[in-house]
C-alpha cells in the first residue's frame, strides 16, 4: 500500500514514518510520496524513510499512492486538501481535527459517500490503552448518564486555537457518550474553558485548561452513572499516534471506515459552538 502525506510539520509524521517505514511495522504498507517541495523538514523525512517523491502541491500525489494522510496542523486546509482525494476514490485519514466547521466536515463526508471513499479522523487519544481501559471498565454499567473529560486546551494557541488541543478530550467523551449533540453550553474563565451539553441521553461535560509555562494538566476522564463512576488518567504513550494509524490502514485495506460519518462530524460541531463562544467573548 503506498501512502502519500499532506501536511508534514506536524510530529505525528515522525511516528508515522518510523512506524512503516523504518521499522516496517505496518504490514506493506510504506510512505512514498510526500508534498510540500524540498526542504530541511521534507529532506530529512524523506532520509529516514528512505522516501522517494517530494512534490510541491498535494495534487501531484495523485496516480502515486494509494491512500493519503492529511497531517496539516491547521483543520482550516483539512477540506481543500482532502477531497481531492476523496473525489478520486482514495481511502484519507485526516488527522485531528477533520475540521474547524461543520461544513467543512459536511463537504469532506458527503464527497466520501458520493465516491465511495473511505474517510476517517480522530484523535490519537481516542484510540490509546488507558482510553480502551476507561471504555472497557465502563461498560458493565451501560451507556453513561454523565462524562467528565478534561485536558489542555489554549483557546489562543497555534494552528486553530480551541481545536488543536481541544480535539483530544471532545473526542474522548464523545466517544463515551453516544447520539445527537443538544444544548451546547461554554463557561470561559482566564485558564480554563468548559463545554458542556447533552449527547444522547447522557450528560457531557470537557475540561479545557491552558497549559502552564512549563506544563499542563494530563487528561482524564470519569464515567458515572447512578451505581457507578469509573475514572481514569489518559497517558499518551511514545508511540501514542500508531493505534489510530493501525485504524487508518485496516479502513484503508477494507473500505470500512472505523468511525461512523456522523461520530466524525460530532466533536466539530462541539468545538465550533466552543470556539463560537470565545470569538464573542
Amino acid at each position: 500500500m503506498r501512502i502519500g502525506i499532506v501536511g508534514t510539520d506536524n510530529s505525528h509524521v515522525d511516528q508515522i514514518v518510523r512506524h512503516l517505514n523504518v521499522e516496517e511495522a505496518g504490514g506493506d504498507a510504506r510512505v512514498v510520496a510526500l508534498s510540500g517541495g524540498r526542504g530541511r523538514r521534507n529532506d530529512t523525512l524523506a532520509a529516514t524513510g528512505g522516501i522517494a517523491e517530494i512534490v510541491d502541491a498535494p495534487t501531484g500525489l495523485l496516480g502515486l499512492v494509494d491512500a493519503v494522510i492529511v497531517a496539516d496542523r491547521d483543520g482550516a486546509h483539512h477540506r481543500d486538501q482532502a477531497i481531492p482525494f476523496l473525489a478520486e476514490g482514495l481511502p484519507v485519514f485526516v488527522d485531528k481535527p477533520l475540521a474547524r466547521t461543520a461544513a467543512d466536515a459536511r463537504a469532506m463526508i458527503d464527497t466520501a459517500r458520493a465516491h465511495d471513499a473511505p474517510l476517517t479522523s480522530s484523535s490519537a487519544l481516542r484510540w490509546i490503552p488507558d482510553t480502551d481501559a476507561l471504555v472497557a471498565r465502563s461498560a458493565p454499567g451501560g451507556t453513561p448518564h454523565m462524562v467528565v473529560v478534561s485536558g489542555p486546551a489554549d483557546p489562543a494557541g497555534d494552528h486553530g486555537g480551541i481545536f488543536f488541543y481541544g480535539i483530544h478530550a471532545v473526542d474522548i467523551a464523545l466517544r463515551l457518550a453516544p447520539g445527537g449533540i443538544s444544548g451546547v453550553r461554554t463557561d470561559i474563565t482566564d485558564t480554563t474553558v468548559t463545554a458542556s451539553f447533552t449527547a444522547g441521553d447522557t450528560r457531557v461535560v470537557v475540561n479545557l485548561v491552558k497549559p502552564g509555562s512549563t506544563d499542563q494538566i494530563p487528561f482524564h476522564g470519569m464515567t458515572f452513572t447512578r451505581e457507578s463512576m469509573v475514572q481514569q488518567t489518559l497517558t499518551p504513550g511514545a508511540d501514542y499516534c500508531v493505534p489510530g494509524l493501525e485504524a487508518f490502514l485496516a479502513m484503508a485495506r477494507t473500505g470500512r471506515p472505523p468511525i461512523g460519518y456522523g461520530d466524525l462530524l460530532r466533536p466539530i460541531e462541539v468545538l465550533e459552538s466552543v470556539a463560537t463562544a470565545l470569538n464573542r467573548r
